[in-house]
């Protein structure tokens, strides 16, 4: 790939960059930010830029305001965390584009930056319109993406955007991504281990089958572990089940086999009776499991199991929590494996929202190699796909 990075061009002094970056953080009832990772991750770009003399223009999204104008979606918090983080004033813009917003943009001065309102109040945004994304440029010279988790989209300011810079270019957290996913996938020291969580088989299946190809174990939590566990003819209770994968899962099972890759599932599992952070709730091992019952978290034996295939990894890839773990009942699991992979001696990459808060809530985030920014894009890259946005790097890189 051919993607120009932004420590790769010449002169930044006085030069207007459009940066896309990822600040869609979650807020409370009274619009107060929760937890601003995705806004410090981008820092380091953005601190680059204005010791450069830039004038700094941020585009983002947060949430789903379909195209709307909606108060509740104002990327006011997001500017008023990043100028306390920066220690200078971050300009909100009233708009994305528009006259009032160039105007705003061409009485900027070298170290300024501004915040452009929510691009996804306009269609266009996720369209991938042309026209929008050419009034999105707002007279700006030089494009850079830092916005990792949204680059698996084609939407406008993360693809159709490039075509209309003379400069194209990515940031920090950008390089950081493809590093660290290239040190994994593609050269990774061996025994590589993919561990896989979460709910559901339907939205990893591709990253199964991938996998296959590449790692030497493969270790299944969570809610998917019960489709492979139904497939193998265990009565799992009220467990998650996805009956319509079972026989795909059966065959990304055996082509794992077949490759000689190890393929790790529960021995015993946490059971409730309802789906309730109070249900009555005990362990018992996949056998075992009651009629009207259902798994909402891995066993001390599978922890045991799962925490002995990863003594001899070198490089450990995860994505998905190993049960609900935002139940306390049920979070033993998940956190038992934070652990085991944060006191490993491998490089530890974790991927996924839901998987990255329990890093974060385990108190092991240090201790990790890195943690992904990207949910979407993580599993997309897992899944061996090119992302939209790095495509439209890497075609515009050596403009």
């Amino acid at each position: 790939m051919t993607i120009r990075y932004i420590d790769e061009i010449a002169n930044l002094e006085g030069k207007k960059i459009f940066m896309r970056v990822d600040f869609n953080v979650p807020l409370d009832e009274h619009q107060n930010i929760t937890e601003d990772t995705r806004i410090r991750a981008v820092l380091p770009t953005i601190n680059y830029a204005l010791d450069q003399k830039a004038k700094i223009v941020l585009a983002s999204h947060l949430g789903r305001p379909k195209g709307e104008r909606k108060e509740k979606y104002s990327m006011a918090p997001a500017a008023k965390r990043l100028s306390r983080l920066l220690g200078k004033e971050v300009k909100l813009a009233p708009d994305c584009i528009g006259a009032e917003t160039k105007a705003m943009i061409d009485a900027m001065q070298p170290g300024d930056v501004i915040m452009l309102e929510n691009v996804r109040f306009y269609q266009g945004e996720e369209k991938n319109d042309a026209n929008f994304a050419k009034d999105l440029v707002n007279g700006c010279e030089i494009y850079v993406n830092d916005a990792f988790a949204v680059s698996h989209r084609a939407h406008a300011s993360v693809h159709a955007i490039t075509n209309y810079f003379p400069v194209v270019a990515a940031g920090f957290l950008m390089k950081n991504e493809m590093n660290y996913f290239d040190k994994a996938m593609q050269n990774p020291i061996r025994p590589l281990v993919a561990i896989l969580g979460g709910a559901k088989v339907s939205g990893k299946i591709e990253v199964l089958e991938n996998l296959c190809d590449k790692v030497d174990k493969i270790i299944i939590g969570g809610g998917m572990a019960f489709t492979f566990l139904k497939g193998m003819g265990y009565n799992v209770g009220k467990s998650l089940v996805e009956e319509d994968l079972i026989e795909t899962a059966m065959k990304t099972y055996q082509k794992a086999r077949e490759k000689g890759v190890k393929f790790y599932l529960p021995v015993d599992c946490v059971v409730a009776d309802q789906f309730h952070a109070a249900a009555e709730n005990k362990v018992t091992p996949i056998q075992e499991i009651p009629e009207g019952w259902m798994a909402l978290d891995i066993g001390p034996a599978t922890v045991t199991l799962f925490s002995e295939a990863l003594q001899n990894a070198k490089t450990i890839v995860w994505n998905g929590p190993m049960g609900v773990f935002e139940m306390d009942a049920f979070s033993r699991g998940t956190f038992a494996m934070v652990s085991a992979v944060a006191n490993s001696y491998a490089l530890t990459i974790v991927g996924g929202g839901d998987t990255d808060v329990a890093v974060h809530r385990a108190g092991e985030y240090a201790k990790i190699s890195y943690i992904s920014t990207g949910g979407g894009a993580f599993l997309e890259l897992l899944e061996g796909k090119i992302l939209p946005g790095i495509q439209a790097l890497d075609e515009n890189g050596s403009k």
